[in-house]
């Protein structure tokens, strides 16, 4: 995201500086642009959002290389703003990008990703709005039945077509902003997903807030038995926030105020295996939380939330900071932990 405090920033290369050396080494590195990208508008802060190609040029330095455009504040500077970002994602080469339709009433946009011998299909699909302006340009599914059934058998017919070897599929929900249990309706939605569509990695994301990830066991007819393993799936059900300003007045003396988990964020490394066979297996995962902290120059910056970084604050007298990341940091595993 870009609130104001994060684009008033005099280098937005040191916003990503902490994890640069995370994410330039994931093959494929996935995250959301939550507002539209104009060059030709003003940047503009919440409500309606938009931001400049300098600060996602920040974000592909860093090495993320496969976006969601789709989400609630997409259509924030109308039918301009979705037209100039994506002519800017289709001009970046070693970019992917989806969830912009080229004209109105388009079919469900894709990209077929080839990397280190994988092929990957990726769709991104919001269930949410701010406005319905030009919605028939944006990948917008409501989270009606007849609008789920539609989006399954397009979904279906996708992954049917492309052969991939992975089926990767964003999902900006309609759940609660700022919420951290998951709702019994997008389980079930997601699983259906998964035994359906043959999707392998659900990633989740709209409520700003970090929610619990897991592993589940395919479809019987999607399973495929390897030896003694069994075929998974992988559902992010919220990653929370990279960066925002959504947490610019931290409650040092309350670190669990609600509000507070916007600050937070998780970034989840995945790997795939492709086996003699053909077929892949996901294993191993690492989680990494990050969370936005606010330099004395109040510059809002990510750094990796453990606790080297605690301990340097400690070591540089920056006490209180040091004592609510300590704080931040036993919140945010015990999110993770589904307590």
């Amino acid at each position: 995201m870009a609130h104001a405090p994060n684009y008033k920033i005099t280098d937005f290369d040191r916003i990503w500086r902490d994890i640069t050396p995370l994410v330039s080494k994931a093959d494929l590195a996935f995250a959301n642009v939550e507002a539209p990208v104009a060059d030709s508008l003003p940047w503009s802060t919440y409500p309606q959002f938009n931001m400049h190609t300098e600060y996602v040029e920040a974000a592909i330095k860093a090495g993320f290389n496969v976006f969601s455009l789709t989400n609630n504040h997409t259509n924030d500077q109308y039918l301009d703003g979705i037209k100039a970002s994506k002519k800017y994602f289709d001009s970046r080469k070693g970019i992917w990008a989806c969830g912009l339709k080229e004209k109105s009433g388009g079919p469900l946009t894709y990209k077929i990703i080839e990397k280190n011998g994988f092929k990957v299909l990726f769709v991104a699909i919001t269930e949410i709005l701010n406005r319905n302006d030009y919605s028939s340009y944006i990948d917008f599914y409501p989270s009606t039945e007849k609008k789920r059934k539609q989006l399954i058998e397009e979904l279906k017919s996708l992954q049917e077509s492309s052969k991939a070897d992975l089926f990767v599929l964003s999902v900006h929900t309609d759940e609660p902003e700022y919420v951290i249990a998951v709702t019994e309706n997008h389980k079930k939605f997601f699983r259906r997903i998964i035994e359906e569509c043959k999707a392998d990695i659900i990633w989740a994301n709209h409520p700003h807030v970090v929610k619990i990830f897991e592993e589940t066991a395919a479809s019987t007819h999607y399973t495929q038995n390897l030896g003694q393993k069994e075929r998974k799936a992988f559902i992010m059900y919220a990653n929370g926030n990279t960066i925002s300003a959504q947490r610019t007045n931290p409650q040092f003396a309350a670190p669990d105020t609600p509000r507070d988990y916007t600050g937070e964020g998780l970034l989840l490394k995945l790997k795939a295996t492709k086996m003699s066979d053909g077929s892949v297996i996901l294993g191993d995962y690492e989680p990494h939380l990050i969370t936005t902290y606010i330099t004395p120059s109040w510059q809002f910056v990510i750094k990796l939330l453990n606790e080297d970084f605690i301990e340097s604050l400690d070591r540089s007298e920056l006490v209180t900071w040091a004592k609510y990341l300590s704080e931040r940091k036993k919140l945010m595993e015990k999110v993770l932990a589904g307590e």
